[in-house]
């Protein structure tokens, strides 16, 4: 089954209203109105849809306004069911201090599609296309994970550049980065962006290499799926989590998810710039309108696109 392709543009849609509605609090210092100002557009503009949509990746695990939670029944209940990862906003922080890279991101697919994380750590270990398949292993280490990586690359290790999350929790990986001679790149924010960066034609990193955000791993799953690309991801759950995620279905707490496991069948991904990024542009305010920009996958039907698009005030 796939997911007729009518609802790309729909999905498109979604992501569009939800940074414009963000992109009114660039720079203001003011990370909750930015927040809510992408979510209520969001939930508009999802609930206009013909389908019958449940969100499995949300802003937390109970009916907490104005957040999409996970569970909340979404779009007209007449059509299909999907399931809907979302991140009305990726990078409140980024917005609210007007910097770049925050955009309004959304993953679905056909029901049982993704994989129902809790709102927990995951670490991961993310490579670009054209690779050989399960070529990283968590459990490998960062010494032997980044050897292969430049074997299979045909790369002096000096010459491989990973991304990561600059947290104290990384102290380690980057002690091993380091004594490697790896260049790293490292990012403040925007888990999504910073896995992301490893594709393309001319990828900015070579490995994602960071524990961050669970929901974050499956969105990024679904586009890898879309594009191509490897991740893999365990998520890190203390008593409390493990306690929410076995509610969600999750037995084993060890498990490493590769993208076959945690998105299944078709998926569309639409991820729209509220300020200039990686992934897409920025809103700009032109006056009577605003200018989105999109970065557009659909899988079945081999849709990778970027679309720009205008809408009156």
């Amino acid at each position: 089954m796939s997911i007729d392709k009518k609802f790309l543009n729909l999905f498109i849609k979604v992501t569009e209203k939800a940074a414009i509605g963000a992109s009114k609090f660039i720079g203001k210092k003011d990370k909750i109105g930015a927040d809510k100002g992408a979510v209520d557009p969001m939930r508009r503009e999802l609930n206009k849809i013909n389908m019958e949509g449940t969100v499995v990746i949300g802003e937390g695990e109970m009916d907490e306004a104005p957040m999409l939670y996970i569970g909340e029944k979404l779009g007209t209940l007449k059509g299909p069911k999907f399931d809907i990862a979302v991140d009305p906003l990726e990078g409140t922080k980024f917005t609210a201090n007007g910097e770049s890279n925050a955009f309004s991101v959304l993953a679905i697919s056909e029901e049982g599609g993704l994989l129902s994380a809790p709102d927990t750590y995951m670490e991961k270990i993310v490579i670009g296309t054209n690779l050989p398949d399960n070529l990283m292993d968590i459990d490998n280490g960062v010494k032997k994970n980044i050897k292969l990586l430049a074997e299979a690359k045909g790369k002096k290790i000096s010459d491989i550049k990973a991304c990561v999350l600059k947290r104290p929790r990384h102290d380690n990986i980057v002690k091993e980065l380091t004594k490697l001679n790896v260049r790293i790149n490292y990012i403040t924010d925007g888990d999504i962006a910073g896995a992301l960066s490893v594709i393309g034609d001319k990828p900015k990193n070579d490995i994602y290499y960071s524990t961050g955000g669970g929901p974050e791993g499956v969105i990024v799953a679904a586009a890898l799926s879309c594009y191509g690309g490897q991740i893999q991801g365990r998520l890190v759950l203390d008593d409390e989590e493990k306690i929410r995620a076995k509610k969600m279905g999750i037995k084993d707490f060890n498990r490493k998810y590769n993208i076959s496991d945690m998105v299944k069948g078709d998926v569309i991904f639409c991820a729209t710039g509220v300020t200039s990024g990686d992934l897409a542009s920025g809103v700009k305010d032109l006056g009577n309108e605003f200018e989105v920009n999109t970065f557009a996958l659909h899988k079945s039907n081999n849709i990778i696109k970027s679309v720009k698009n205008i809408y009156n005030k």
